[in-house]
């Protein structure tokens, strides 16, 4: 018997290890470059607030963050939906002036990648520019630093709560270096394409309220001058 017990301590042991190494795996680093820093196209940043309270419009399943906004705002509950989250907000330019207002929606992907670092989120910006036009943005998300570094600490604290400095790239695709792929749909951007990197400053978060101070910046990157 006593071999027994050995034996489900080395694997519970093992499953402990395990976790930790997956969690605190020091090769494992939240993209904090882009890849079109170094790029000679033409581009523009639109800056974002990430929070329920600042939003237009917030809406997902309920079960991570307690508000909607507004609040008659109905919870994503249906089986087809229940993984997607549902962000209207006003975009501004790096001055800090309203440009646009932008739709984002994000759903959890099917494949799976947690071991390899990777939370997958697929992802799509419909976004209307002042005196520009539309366009939208598709890209594929690495939602695991954000993860692992600010949402998990804010669960197994003490005051349900995360504060500090963080900034990553949730960007992963689909383009070949990495980049979200950029169409232009009306105005002066009509038939315009190009590449985007989307990036998240957080500051504050609240296992209740969600995200409470965090800040997103997309970086657009177009073949031709618009």
């Amino acid at each position: 018997m006593k071999y027994v017990g050995a034996l489900l301590a080395g694997i519970l042991a093992g499953i402990v290890l395990f976790v930790l190494l997956v969690y605190f795996n020091p090769l494992i680093k939240a993209r904090t470059v882009s890849p079109i820093a170094v790029t000679d196209s033409r581009q523009f940043e639109l800056v974002y607030t990430a929070t329920p309270d600042d939003s237009i419009l917030w809406a997902d399943n309920g079960e991570v963050n307690a508000r909607l906004r507004p609040p008659m705002v109905a919870k994503l509950v249906e089986p087809a939906i229940n993984e997607t989250k549902l962000l209207v907000t006003m975009l501004r330019n790096s001055r800090g002036k309203s440009v646009g207002v932008g739709i984002k929606f994000e759903t959890v992907a099917e494949e799976t990648g947690v071991l390899n670092g990777i939370y997958p989120v697929n992802s799509t910006w419909h976004m209307w520019l002042l005196d520009r036009g539309g366009m939208l943005i598709d890209q594929k998300e690495n939602q695991w630093s954000l993860l692992r570094d600010v949402v998990l600490p804010a669960h197994i604290g003490s005051g349900d709560s995360w504060q500090g400095s963080w900034y990553g790239i949730l960007t992963n695709g689909p383009q070949s270096l990495g980049t979200a792929a950029v169409s232009g749909g009306s105005g002066s951007l009509a038939g315009a394409v190009g590449a985007a990197i989307e990036s998240i400053s957080a500051r504050a978060y609240s296992t209740i309220r969600g995200p409470v101070a965090m800040e997103g910046r997309i970086t657009v990157s177009l073949a031709d001058d618009r």
